[in-house]
């Protein structure tokens, strides 16, 4: 029998007092045997990281408090150890990586500054003893040159680079158990992979168990042994890996799944699950999934779910899976996922819209006390593409490759150093003052994060008719009002929003917004810059079907940039692929997702996360970072990072090579 290491029973957090505290964690249990990976898994809202905290005793204070529950580490309960003793099991026992490695790491010390704390506390170690066990730290978990990294500050690594501190901080105190919240949630797909390797191998060398929290299904299908599926402070899933990937129990589950964007679905609309978590600030007496529940009845609205165990491994809080009731047909609830997606014929549909060639975008780098320029960032170096009326092209690359920089380029609001960019037969690059400020309208962009491009002290219709004001379009203030109301209702949002704030919508509300301010100008061409990057599955999937919608009712055309391969393959006609500052392979997306040629975006599809496991591809390792645009590499950009780098790589950058129609990829390996 496997020795449980973690057994949580009947956990319950309150945050706050009376009857409008929230309880984010409300009745959960679940065990974790040494050197096992168990997956909490769910939307935003859902207490899985709040439970996370409470396992380490680290609620906010004064507000939070463990009401009852047991937390047994090894047969000790951890509820009962004094502050001091809890002390010796955060960073001893139990280790955690945080979210947010920027946040988490303290900016004013060296990192090996920041890893010989832990190692003082549970080591006793200090002086060269404690240098030394640090660069092993930081060679473990793969930072190159760790003896130089050790004097280093946090702004001056990668994001990848600063997981892998975190990942190094948290293995000093060697844990039994290791917490991993969102481990990869902000890092490209190349460095998700390496992250989520690494701590898949430290678990085997060390015998540690995973508690790994996520809202991706890719992730846990590569790294967990047991799943728990958490809604609403509770957990209403749990089951070995298999047996849930093959066959979900419960419907949210189902819905997870049903609205993952994949090629198979282009056709169609993705599933979504309407509404959002509800309010934790309330007693609940009912199923707490019932209001977005296609499959609910009235017993699922008036007593909640008891837990129905199969076995030891497996259960389910649903009253679907009570063997007491007699269930009614519901399937005709279940909305039909095959639905095609809606499309008009748009006049002059297919005719180019965008067309820039050899656009560059160079920043000057200046020193000295008279700002002398001494060198370029090459942001952007070269780079031509074209889109064609009612048509998605996706920009796809690693975070500081460029994507955001050429499209900002496009839109003029960085300033072109050199190309072109051609506008329904107009040069943008030409254009200045009043001239370029009458085109805006034409062309619009959804910015990543909308709370931070709103302005928090405008209210939402402000917002949307900002854009119509400056423009001198949409009538009078009466007849803006209207098409403000309209823009809301097209979006999935009610008139009645107009008169919030930003703060007072959810993530998915507030990308929503930022596309209705977009429409109100009525653009022909809008560029999305990772617009479902930070959206749970459930919430990317309104958004990706309403930017169908659109598309279909509108003739839109879209630049959409993001590093979302499962998007990408959804949504877009074409793909660009961008490898610092410049295109290295194009064309339709089955020529590039399904046949890719260049090492590059091969190495990308090979660490995008598969659903089914054996399915999985051996993934690519790319050594290191992206170079500096400032200095890149002599020969091809690439070849540092190439396993399959030849030496004219190293002497000439590739010319374009044509691999047939529409798909070009620039690479030595593809000539003659």
């Amino acid at each position: 029998m496997t020795h449980t290491l973690l057994e949580v029973k009947d956990l319950k957090v309150r945050l706050g007092t009376g009857d409008h505290a929230v309880r984010p964690v409300d009745g959960v249990s679940f065990r974790i045997a040494r050197g096992e990976t168990f997956a909490l898994l769910g939307e935003s809202g859902c207490g899985k990281s709040m439970t996370a905290l409470s396992l380490l005793r680290l609620l906010p204070q004064p507000a939070g408090e463990i009401t009852s529950g047991s937390v047994k580490l090894d047969g000790e309960e951890l509820l009962a150890l004094p502050e001091s003793g809890m002390r010796n099991v955060r960073g001893g026992r139990i280790a955690m990586i945080f979210q947010e490695p920027q946040t988490s790491l303290n900016p004013v010390m060296t990192v090996g500054a920041q890893i010989s704390e832990s190692l003082a506390l549970h080591k006793g170690l200090d002086g060269d003893a404690a240098r030394q066990e640090v660069i092993s730290l930081l060679d473990a978990v793969g930072i190159p040159d760790a003896a130089r990294r050790h004097n280093e500050y946090p702004h001056q690594l990668s994001g990848g680079m600063k997981q892998r501190v975190m990942i190094a901080m948290a293995l000093a105190g060697d844990p039994d158990l290791l917490i991993a919240d969102e481990p990869t949630t902000a890092l490209d797909v190349t460095i998700q992979a390496q992250v989520l390797e690494l701590i898949a191998k430290l678990q085997r060398e060390r015998g540690m168990a995973v508690l790994l929290i996520t809202h991706d299904l890719g992730v846990v299908s590569g790294m967990a042994d047991r799943v728990a599926v958490m809604y609403a402070g509770q957990i209403i899933e749990q089951a070995p890996r298999d047996a849930f990937y093959t066959a979900p129990q419960h419907p949210y589950s189902q819905r997870l799944f049903a609205a993952l964007p994949d090629s198979s679905k282009r056709e169609q609309r993705l599933t979504v699950i309407p509404g959002t978590v509800p309010p934790l600030n309330q007693v609940f007496h009912a199923c707490r999934f019932a209001e977005r529940c296609d499959r609910a009845w009235d017993v699922c609205r008036q007593t909640a779910p008891d837990w129905f165990a199969q076995d030891d491994m497996h259960g389910v809080r649903c009253h679907l899976a009570d063997p007491t009731l007699s269930v009614p047909d519901t399937s005709k609830n279940v909305p039909d996922s095959t639905e095609q997606k809606t499309t008009a014929a748009n006049e002059g549909a297919g005719t180019e819209l965008l067309d820039v060639r050899d656009l560059q975008v160079y920043f000057p780098i200046q020193k000295g006390l008279f700002r002398r320029t001494v060198g370029y960032v090459r942001a952007v170096d070269g780079v031509s593409l074209s889109i064609p009326r009612g048509e998605t092209l996706a920009l796809v690359g690693e975070s500081g490759c460029g994507k955001t920089t050429a499209g900002k380029g496009v839109l003029q609001l960085l300033k072109p150093t050199a190309g072109s960019v051609c506008f329904e037969g107009t040069e943008l690059v030409d254009l200045r003052g009043e001239a370029l400020r009458k085109r805006r309208s034409e062309f619009q962009i959804i910015f990543q994060d909308p709370f931070s491009s709103m302005n928090p002290r405008m209210n939402v219709g402000d917002i949307i008719e900002e854009g119509m004001v400056a423009q001198g379009i949409g009538g009078d203030a009466g007849k803006r009002r209207q098409r403000v109301d309209r823009l809301l209702d097209q979006v999935g949002l009610r008139p009645g929003h107009r008169s919030r704030y930003p703060h007072q919508f959810s993530g998915g509300q507030r990308q929503r917004i930022c596309i209705a301010r977009a429409l109100a100008v009525n653009p022909k061409l809008i560029i999305c810059d990772e617009p479902t990057s930070a959206l749970d599955v459930s919430v990317q999937a309104q958004i990706l079907n309403l930017l169908k919608d659109l598309q279909g009712e509108l003739g839109l055309s879209y630049l959409f940039i993001t590093h979302n391969l499962s998007v990408v393959s959804y949504l877009a006609d074409r793909v660009a692929v961008m490898y610092l500052g410049r295109i290295v392979e194009e064309g339709s997306v089955s020529d590039v997702l399904d046949n890719a040629q260049h090492p590059y975006t091969q190495a990308l599809l090979s660490a995008v996360p598969a659903l089914d496991r054996d399915a999985q591809r051996e993934i690519i390792r790319l050594e290191g970072d992206l170079p500096s645009p400032a200095n890149p590499p002599a020969g091809c950009h690439f070849h540092p990072r190439c396993p399959r780098a030849v030496e004219v790589c190293r002497e000439a950058y590739p010319p374009s090579v044509q691999l047939s129609e529409g798909h070009s990829a620039r690479c030595h390996l593809l000539g003659e």
